[in-house]
């Protein structure tokens, strides 16, 4: 279909895909202390990921990010999850969440920032990303044959954040 006819239009909400990527080895997740430095997340921790470049699909971006941030590939990387991040009015950021098995390898550190293996049953104790707290858990219990979560955050008015997590078993 050409762009004619995909009715692109600047007023309408507009979308920013990434990508996050958790991997997984037994009980323990990789997970990336943002550098000092970064404008985003700095000194907090997240998974490794970032933005979807032109002409990359979804998975293809994930590798890349991946390969970027530490240096590693990934055994079953699996999209498990979506989220929906309404960051104004108009434009918003759309979150793809995988989630791969450590395929070995050493895991080499970035400009991102510091890279650590952390014990799911520790996670509380690490300064995260808000909504690390939700979103991770969910990532570790998801398994292969289930099918992808989806999600909504935001901030609410008393500036909040409202992560929604939609059951696919409902129907509305």
């Amino acid at each position: 279909m050409p762009k004619s006819d995909q009715g692109v239009n600047v007023s309408r909400y507009t979308l920013i895909p990434r990508t996050l990527i958790f991997i997984v080895d037994g009980e323990r997740v990789l997970l990336l202390k943002g550098a000092p430095n970064k404008r985003l997340w700095a000194n907090r921790y997240n998974g490794i990921g970032g933005h979807v470049e032109r002409g990359e699909d979804l998975y293809a971006a994930a590798r890349r990010e991946l390969m970027e941030e530490a240096g590693l590939e990934a055994n079953g990387l699996r999209l498990c999850g979506t989220v929906m991040v309404d960051a104004d009015d108009h434009m918003g950021v759309g979150v793809f969440i995988f989630r791969g098995e450590f395929a070995g390898g050493e895991v080499r550190a970035s400009s991102e920032g510091e890279l650590t293996w952390v014990e799911m049953g520790k996670l509380d104790q690490y300064a995260l990303v808000d909504d690390l707290r939700v979103l991770a858990p969910r990532v570790m219990r998801h398994s292969p044959t289930e099918p992808p979560f989806h999600a909504r955050s935001y901030y609410d008015d008393q500036d909040q954040l409202v992560v929604e997590i939609c059951d696919p078993t409902v129907v509305r």
